[in-house]
């Protein structure tokens, strides 16, 4: 799997804990987060797009990051 491959993987897997976040009742600091980390999945594109895979890896892990540390306050991993 080469690198693109990698981060358009981690994308789709993104999108996948963003709707389980939905079925969540988030606080408004938690719904920043959120937002937070959708703003990391748009960095992480935005550099894909110009082939800088090393930015956009680095973005879409810490918008996993975010979400997890939701995740697991809600119990949910």
């Amino acid at each position: 799997m080469d690198c693109r491959e990698r981060i358009e993987k981690d994308l789709e897997l993104l999108e996948k804990n963003l709707m389980e976040m939905k079925s969540i009742d988030l606080s408004d600091d938690e719904e920043a987060v959120v937002e937070r980390a959708l703003n990391y999945r748009d960095d992480s594109i935005y550099y894909l797009e110009k082939g800088d895979h090393i930015t956009s890896f680095g973005c879409i892990t810490y918008a996993h990051g975010l979400l997890d540390s939701l995740r697991m306050l809600h119990r949910i991993i």
